[in-house]
């Protein structure tokens, strides 16, 4: 994955209990011979190193971890490219998913897997977690480990916490940050990975690490920052074991739904037993009836014309680590994949031109100006705009799906 992603994992306030082999914590190395030198620093920065030094020692970071920490550190004009960038077209699902589970990543995951096989199966037995998951997560996030990021994640947090629009979030990693390197486990400049502060073959934000992490191969550090991906594999197990993860079961099964289906039942937060959805006329992909899994939902990404999904208890477990559906159908589909399983057999709506965010934020001021409120006007497609985009197709006689297509809003135009 790109660091970016790993801005979602913003919700980690749990500490998970490591196996007895992971629970050594290493004294924390001694600064102390370690010269000060403070990062040379326009005025405005400086101002803000300064105020910010008072509340890192105030949370405990000690002064000479501060200063040496900082050294050098000034802010990153690629961290704030990065960070202020808002992308006018985002791709449509099946083009993202063309990528993140392109037939390189399964390959590779296969050969990653063959590779690691011995370490990613004693991971499976010690979290309960499937290894084709763990790699799956590792694909996605740093192709396998081939690109985990470079920049120093101290001065990626720090540029984050002086300026832009994360400024509580560049905080509260930035001090996570510094106690990872106070607790010994890391050197400063050896604490590298994407701009948004993201670290590792897993992309850990510093509070996640602080809760999730693992030393698996008992050398006492929970390192994942090297090219040894296995404390980094443990890491993201042990995350997924702690928000639920239920081995043995599927994040999500394609499914058929029956002509005249309601699709305002199509809802990720409209979750009921999967008796329910057959009694529904909802089937399997090969036309029979859906395994007992849990309560389920139902998942359209592409709306009425695009496979259609039953997802389970997995897929917001994996959400967890990333809240975006496509990330969760990614990771989902590529652990699948990885272990010989077919390609979804629904075919995506290819021919369907992806709304720019211009475009995106149009239909949002169409729809309220229906009367259709769909909340913010962000130019975003989330839950409020999905459901005011239903109200609107059922005033219409069209299938309420919620898919925000072109034609759509070349309808909402008339």
């Amino acid at each position: 994955m790109t660091g970016i992603k790993a801005l979602f994992l913003l919700s980690l306030s749990f500490v998970i209990a490591a196996p007895a082999a992971a629970d050594f914590r290493p004294k924390p190395r001694d600064f102390a011979n370690q010269p000060i030198v403070l990062a040379q620093a326009s005025g405005a920065f400086e101002s803000w190193r300064a105020g910010f030094r008072r509340k890192a020692l105030s949370a405990g970071i000690s002064a000479r971890v501060f200063d040496a920490s900082f050294q050098g550190v000034r802010p990153n004009p690629t961290v704030t490219r990065l960070a202020a960038k808002q992308p006018e077209f985002t791709k449509p699902i099946w083009e993202y998913l063309d990528t993140a589970v392109s037939s390189d990543r399964v390959n590779n995951g296969r050969k990653g897997y063959r590779a690691n096989r011995q370490l990613v199966e004693s991971i499976e037995r010690t979290y309960g977690v499937e290894a084709s998951v763990v790699v799956a997560i590792w694909g996605i996030e740093t192709n396998y480990g081939s690109f985990r990021g470079n920049i120093g994640i101290i001065e990626a947090l720090a540029t984050l916490a002086y300026q832009g629009k994360r400024k509580a979030f560049g905080e509260e990693q930035l001090i996570a940050a510094l106690k990872i390197i106070q607790s010994g486990e890391v050197r400063p400049e050896q604490m590298r990975g994407s701009w948004a502060g993201a670290m590792g073959h897993t992309q850990f934000i510093p509070t996640s690490y602080l809760s999730y992490a693992q030393d698996f191969n008992r050398d006492g550090r929970r390192d994942v920052w090297s090219a040894d991906p296995t404390d980094a594999l443990a890491s993201t197990a042990a995350y997924l074991r702690k928000f639920g993860w239920q081995k043995g079961q599927p994040w999500g099964v394609e499914v058929r739904v029956p002509q005249g289906f309601n699709f305002g039942n199509i809802d990720q937060n409209l979750r009921r037993p999967v008796a329910r959805w057959t009694e529904l006329g909802i089937r399997g992909i090969d036309g029979k009836p859906v395994p007992n899994y849990g309560e389920a939902a139902l998942l359209a990404p592409a709306g009425a014309r695009g496979p259609i999904f039953m997802i389970f208890n997995n897929f917001r477990v994996i959400k967890h680590y990333n809240n975006a559906t496509s990330y969760a159908m990614a990771v989902g589909h590529l652990a699948r994949r990885i272990v010989g399983a077919p390609d979804f057999q629904a075919a995506w709506p290819r021919n369907d031109r992806p709304l720019s965010r211009t475009e995106k934020l149009e239909m949002q001021q169409r729809l309220t100006a229906k009367g259709f409120s769909t909340g913010k006007l962000d130019g975003k497609i989330g839950p409020n705009t999905i459901e005011a985009i239903r109200s609107y197709q059922r005033s219409q006689g069209l299938t309420p799906d919620g898919y925000a297509s072109a034609a759509l809003l070349q309808r909402l135009r008339r």
